[in-house]
């Protein structure tokens, strides 16, 4: 097994089990370099967004990549600001212009209800942006489509008016960040769950119960959480601008966690180490 290894979504297409998160990544020299590291490394799934500002830079390093097109996954998400038909419709156009590509892999709606549309229409809003996704999907521009944050009541609400049920949904998943019931939902609704930033915020690093594991199995604190994730069925999307932890994340293909290891990563608490953003928390 390794970062080639794929995982079917629903309509059949394929997805690299690992992908490249670039969140928090500046544009520029940092985002392109650390995306040509990646590729150099071995991942072919690269995750974007258009509020990481760096979707030019991404396109870049992909445009003088020697790889070709087909042996490529791209994901983008969809701005905050861009909720509703039109809006979405655009923002589409937008991110293939600046990767440079003529189709994305993946387009997900980022957030279920940023506060600009948090009104008494806001499952209107969701709805119609959804239908945006559906359409660039049939017009061939999103070869895949789903959602980011979504919580099992925003999903249910895009199932009142959907032709096509999200694929993905993309959420906080790392030891010490378990969202049951949304893990649960998709599971049983056949929506693959994306786990963006599998190391939390740095406290993971700092966990007694991590470390031990990681000197036991002869491995790195983020190698043992990219495994577990792999193991749970996750998909992963580590994210950093250094070549060699880069590299590093990819070799987690040459061991198992075993049961029990994973119960004590599944039980552990309180080390995420997250921030509520009141624009983007979910309601």
């Amino acid at each position: 097994m390794s970062s080639m290894n794929t995982y079917t979504l629903s309509n059949g297409n394929k997805i690299p089990v690992l992908g490249f998160g670039t969140w928090q990544t500046p544009a520029g020299d940092t985002a392109k370099v650390a995306v040509q590291a990646a590729l150099a490394a071995g991942f072919r799934h690269i995750d974007t967004a258009e509020m990481y500002g760096n979707e030019q830079s991404i396109g870049e390093a992909l445009a003088e990549s020697d790889l070709p097109r087909s042996e490529l996954f791209i994901t983008s998400k969809l701005d905050n600001k861009f909720h509703s038909y039109e809006a979405a419709t655009e923002a589409i156009d937008r991110s293939l212009a600046d990767l440079k590509l003529e189709q994305l892999d993946l387009f997900l709606i980022h957030w279920p209800n940023p506060k600009a549309f948090r009104d008494e229409n806001w499952e209107e809003h969701l709805q119609e942006t959804w239908r945006a996704l559906e359409d660039a999907y049939h017009a061939g521009k999103l070869k895949a489509i789903g959602v980011s944050n979504f919580k099992p009541k925003h999903l249910q609400v895009l199932e009142k008016t959907q032709t096509i049920q999200p694929m993905v949904d993309q959420i906080r998943i790392c030891p010490g960040d378990f969202d049951q019931e949304t893990i649960s939902y998709c599971q049983a609704h056949g929506i693959l769950l994306e786990a963006y930033s599998p190391f939390g915020t740095g406290q993971i690093f700092s966990d007694p119960t991590l470390q031990k594991l990681a000197a036991k199995k002869g491995k790195t604190i983020a190698q043992i959480c990219l495994r577990w994730s792999l193991q749970h069925g996750f998909l992963p999307l580590p994210k950093s601008v250094h070549a060699d932890r880069i590299k590093e994340n990819t070799q987690v293909f040459d061991f198992e966690l075993t049961e029990s290891e994973i119960k004590q990563l599944d039980d552990l608490e309180g080390i995420a180490g997250y921030a509520t953003d009141p624009d983007t928390a979910s309601f």
